[in-house]
């Protein structure tokens, strides 16, 4: 039965998108279906920050440490990295730059300089390994890319493809120094009346990698008209909670702030945390490194009203000894995304924080972020469930193997529908193909089901990924390299449950005849070969031959039922 919350929402979202609202809403054809789509959207992300820069130009908009900058230096700053991208580096519509760096605000500045110079914004995973980074690199064709000093050593002596420019986290970046930690890109001359190229809304905006049963990362390509609905759908789940805390007589006083402790080349980082910021006029505090007593002090300094984490984030903090040594009232919302939340976990931040509330969030790099969310007191209702779908533009289906609609509680493949969604895996129809069904639903690749309220619950995962801490981490890729060494005759990588990241990957190995490869051994074979967070935290090696299934595949699922419990030779 829906709750007050339900029905004041569904009030609401109503309300804002009835003909002459901020969010009135009209159709789109695709996949021979119409879709809503937000009528007044800008076209492209270009004019989304040209518009919102301007509307709150003299608001404060980036503190990351010394570095503060109002909306309007920020837009600033990144019409000299456009112009300086264009003039020195060469970059016209469509080029593919990519951005390997830390968070920090000439991160932010480099990705709207991409987009306000035409070029599709590239996010390299910051955690890869050099080798990892270059075939991320060279999968997009990237023509150029924007790499900090630490990656960019990572990249040394790597085939990769494309021009390499190193920038800096120093600042602000201005005119008067030269673009500081901008330098290398930062323009010869003023911008003067630097024009916006000619894009639309059917133009590439960014490519963010994804993790699949394949092993391999694939390009997930978003076209401006769908990071852009992505960043307005946030937008308008914001207008809707800030008028019904109004008619509560809460109504917020202060700027919005939220702190930016995921990476910005994670679609939770990327759209409702960040892009979304522009459109409510939120401040945005960065910090280079996750530390949750540092995550308390800036919460505290800068009157942070908002935090989004993976999970285990928002639990280190309300579980943290020194919380009580902060004062942390005018955060409201603990959100989380990116990995499921223990039901434990929702309970122990509503006990820290009772004034505040925690929510989820459940999208994908491929809906932009897009999908369902869970609120307030129905998150405390229902705190197995990632929620209901995220109104207007979102639409949830559970379908079988062959793309049937299956009944209410009924358990099967969560679909989404939405004009959010991606448009392709870069240069791979056929994994493209394989992801949409014939009238454009999104397979997700988690199993699941709605309740009777419309209520998704996700209880397993179709697609062979470990989450850790909100990294994906595909066991085939794990696999591969574990295969590398010569002496490895099988092996099966699983993720075990784990309080603090949700997921931590574990490895069953079984050696050939006459082989004394032990798991130190193996460890040390893989360091430098995978990216620390994709290290497996256990390694077994059996003596016996893996379980097979009937198609002679390792199964799985009995592999991991025999180790999960074994504290015996894990290392």
């Amino acid at each position: 039965m829906p709750t007050q919350l339900d029905q004041d929402m569904d009030r609401l979202i109503t309300g804002l998108t009835a003909p002459g609202m901020p969010f009135e809403t009209d159709t789109i054809e695709r996949h021979g279906t119409q879709l809503p789509v937000f009528k007044n959207a800008p076209p492209t992300l270009a004019h989304y920050f040209a518009h919102f820069c301007t509307e709150h130009a003299d608001l404060e908009f980036l503190v990351d440490g010394d570095i503060r900058l109002t909306f309007g230096e920020t837009f600033a700053a990144a019409r000299h990295v456009a112009a300086g991208l264009v003039q020195r580096h060469d970059v016209r519509v469509g080029d593919r730059v990519g951005i390997a760096a830390r968070n920090s605000a000439n991160w932010i500045i480099s990705y709207m300089g991409i987009i306000l110079a035409g070029g599709c914004a590239t996010l390299v995973n910051g955690f890869w390994t050099g080798a990892e980074m270059a075939y991320g690199i060279k999968l997009a064709e990237c023509s150029l890319v924007l790499a900090d000093s630490g990656r960019a050593k990572r990249l040394e002596g790597e085939d990769f493809g494309a021009k390499l420019v190193v920038i800096g986290h120093d600042g602000p970046p201005t005119a008067e120094n030269g673009g500081a930690g901008l330098s290398s890109i930062w323009p010869e001359h003023g911008v003067g009346d630097m024009t916006l190229p000619d894009i639309g809304p059917d133009d590439m905006a960014t490519i963010l990698y994804t993790s699949g049963s394949t092993g391999y990362p694939k390009g997930a390509v978003s076209d401006h008209r769908a990071v852009v609905h992505g960043a307005m759908s946030y937008m308008s789940q914001s207008a809707m909670a800030k008028m019904l805390l109004t008619e509560q007589g809460n109504e917020p006083k202060d700027q919005p702030c939220a702190l930016i402790a995921v990476p910005l080349f994670h679609v939770t980082g990327e759209v409702p945390l960040y892009l979304q910021s522009y459109g409510i006029a939120r401040k945005l505090v960065l910090m280079p490194k996750w530390d949750a007593r540092e995550a308390m002090r800036l919460m505290e300094a800068e009157k942070v009203s908002y935090f989004v984490g993976v999970p285990l984030m928002s639990y280190e903090i309300a579980s943290h000894p020194e919380r009580g040594d902060f004062d942390l009232t005018a955060c409201k919302s603990f959100a989380a995304g990116g990995a499921p939340r223990p039901v434990e976990h929702v309970t122990k931040i509503k006990e820290a924080f009772p004034e505040g509330f925690p929510l989820l969030g459940y999208g994908l790099t491929e809906t932009n972020g897009v999908g369902c969310g869970n609120f307030n007191e129905n998150y405390m209702a229902k705190p197995g469930s990632t929620g209901k779908a995220s109104k207007p533009i979102v639409e949830i289906a559970i379908l079988d193997d062959d793309g049937n609609h299956l009944a209410q509680g009924d358990v099967g493949e969560v679909c989404f529908r939405t004009v959010a969604n991606f448009a392709e895996y870069y240069k791979n129809p056929e994994a493209t193909k394989a992801a949409y069904t014939d009238d454009g639903f999104f397979r997700t690749g988690d199993l699941g089901y709605l309740d009777e309220d419309e209520y998704l619950f996700i209880v397993d995962r179709k697609k062979d990924i470990i989450i850790r801490g909100g990294e994906n981490i595909s066991c085939i890729e794990v696999e591969q390299e574990i295969y590398a060494h010569p002496d490895v005759k099988e092996c099966s990588c699983f993720g075990l449950d784990d309080e603090r990241f949700g997921e931590l990957p574990a490895v069953v190995f079984h050696v050939k005849e006459g082989s004394e490869l032990t798991p130190e051994a193996l460890r040390g074979f893989l360091e430098g070969r995978l990216a620390p967070f994709k290290m497996p935290t256990r390694l077994w090696k059996s003596d016996e031959t893996l379980p097979r299934l009937g198609t002679q595949k390792i199964d799985k699922r009995t592999v991991k039922d025999a180790y999960k419990n074994n504290q015996t030779g894990a290392v």
